[in-house]
């Protein structure tokens, strides 16, 4: 009897910590720069987002598609309800005139462990 309380007690338990847990909420998830000369090719955004979770958030990487494209991100644990931000520049010196889209893996330690966002826009040739 005394081993089927035991065990019970240690189920509910992790039961309570499974249940308490981080979560990202980004206010959007892709990014349009919309037109831009190559007489200016370095253009920046932020994505801004919101621990909606119930213990502290923490970024563990912030990885982009490609070397031309930098996140920061928040290093300190973001408490619930708090917001952090991800600041991305996309550097197209060098890079052809056209179209672009480039993402940006955020891996964290909450409910989704996961996020993908994305960064487009099309460099014109300079005149």
């Amino acid at each position: 009897m005394k081993k089927i309380l035991l065990l019970a007690l240690m189920f509910a338990s992790s039961v309570v910590s499974v249940s308490a847990q981080a979560e990202i909420k980004f206010e959007k998830l892709v990014h349009d720069f919309g037109t831009f000369s190559e007489a200016s090719p370095v253009v920046n955004c932020t994505f801004t987002f919101t621990n909606t979770g119930d213990k502290p958030l923490v970024i563990n990487q912030a990885v982009a598609s490609c070397g031309c494209t930098v996140p920061e991100y928040t290093k300190a644990p973001i408490e619930p309800g708090k917001k952090g931000e991800i600041k991305v520049t996309y550097n197209g010196t060098g890079k052809f005139p056209g179209h672009f889209k480039k993402s940006i893996t955020v891996r964290t330690n909450g409910k989704v462990e996961m996020t993908r966002l994305y960064i487009e826009g099309t460099m014109v040739e300079k005149k």
